[in-house]
């Protein structure tokens, strides 16, 4: 198989974490060209000689001329860069195929739907995600946000009303043999012509994590990390935060992540009282660091986002309160985590107060803990290495 990981390092949470577990699953049954970027190579290498296990992983490394790497700023520079990196490796893509006899093309990271691939890969057998990008998140939920936050989220929604109209995306839709989809939301958005090839496949699993169950202390503490984007519901959070301390001095919130909506939020947390505190960007160890010690972990997305670290959570046996984007959230059994169902703004505040007042309680946590903690054993990344290879060994 080549597979295409512009997003693949060792040690690394989130999108760069997701494409190196799923090389390191696939690996295990296939012979694997992978394609990255050649600034990984200083940390794949030393890895791959510490695990010589994977020695037979093929890295192929590709990056752009230096003169491009001032692209990579912001989100919107590193679409750029990718997009640039897609359509320029694609000589390389063809190169390394055809002297392999490699018929199987799989474009894992970047999981974005709207996104391109390499023209060469499109044409074999195509496996294209977990693919997200899709979902939306309407304009009730930003509107206490900036005029350039709010303007970027119609963007969003009208990028995605008008995908039907996109030539690239409808020619993926139809090159792929399997698309796998983020979230039932991303499913839907596939044209009906070839939503039968697609199927929801989460991208993300739980790391196996020591317990670390609830304390008895005086202060509850809550814990929410992310970039500070307005589909993220930061804001509701931090709204419906607000509301349980009128009912409960008891409790306080860290949020670690910097992003376009810092502002909008800090005017919220200053009306706490010092019960909130924005981290700014934290680094992995003290990522870890606050999830050991907090009590209670939120991630109230509104659309796919933040799955590293609600699995994280109940890896730890840590309490969570979500929201329910029809994707990861479907992973977890009955009581293991607070699901708040994506319904008017007004409801998810009231049921997110509910649920964090609910949490304040030492007793609702160690129930609510310990069953994400047992529930965690069946969502392992080991489990779902397994899955994976069954899903390619099937449609190659």
């Amino acid at each position: 198989i080549f597979v295409s990981a512009y997003a693949c390092e060792p040690g690394k949470g989130s999108e760069i974490g997701v494409g190196w577990h799923w090389v390191l699953a696939m690996s295990e049954r296939f012979e694997l060209w992978v394609m990255t970027r050649e600034s990984n190579r200083e940390v794949i290498e030393p890895w791959i000689k510490e695990n010589p296990k994977y020695s037979g992983i093929h890295f192929v490394y590709f990056d752009l001329p230096k003169k491009y790497t001032k692209w990579k700023k912001g989100m919107k520079g590193v679409r750029r860069y990718y997009y640039m990196w897609q359509k320029r490796s694609n000589r390389l893509v063809e190169k390394i195929m055809k002297e392999n006899n490699i018929h199987n093309y799989h474009l894992l990271t970047y999981g974005n739907a709207l996104w391109p691939a390499s023209s060469y890969g499109m044409k074999q057998n195509f496996v294209w995600g977990p693919v997200g990008g899709l979902e939306t998140v309407p304009a009730e939920y930003v509107k206490d946000y900036s005029i350039k936050v709010r303007m970027l989220e119609r963007f969003r929604r009208i990028a995605v009303e008008i995908t039907k109209l996109n030539y690239s995306f409808r020619k993926r839709c139809k090159n792929a043999a399997l698309i796998l989809c983020k979230s039932e939301n991303v499913k839907q958005n596939i044209p009906r012509k070839y939503r039968a090839k697609a199927i929801v496949f989460t991208d993300v699993a739980a790391e196996e994590h020591s317990e670390y169950p609830a304390k008895n202390q005086n202060v509850v503490r809550f814990f929410a990390a992310g970039r500070l984007d307005g589909w993220r519901g930061f804001n509701l959070m931090l709204c419906a935060f607000r509301g349980a301390i009128k009912q409960n001095k008891d409790i306080s919130l860290e949020i670690a992540g910097e992003g376009i909506a810092y502002k909008d939020l800090k005017r919220i947390v200053d009306e706490t009282g010092g019960k909130v505190q924005l981290l700014g960007q934290i680094s992995s160890e003290e990522y870890l660091n606050q999830m050991h010690n907090c009590d209670v972990v939120v991630n109230p997305c509104l659309r796919e986002g933040g799955v590293t670290t609600a699995f994280d959570a109940i890896s730890m046996g840590k309490p969570l309160i979500c929201i329910d984007t029809k994707g990861y959230t479907k992973n977890f059994s009955e009581g293991s985590a607070i699901v708040i169902d994506r319904t008017s703004r007004k409801e998810i505040e009231e049921k997110m107060t509910e649920a964090i007042l609910k949490l304040a309680e030492q007793e609702q946590r160690i129930q609510i803990g310990g069953r994400a903690y047992q529930s965690s054993k069946k969502l392992l990344w080991k489990e779902k290495n397994q899955r994976i290879c069954e899903l390619m060994e099937k449609m190659i």
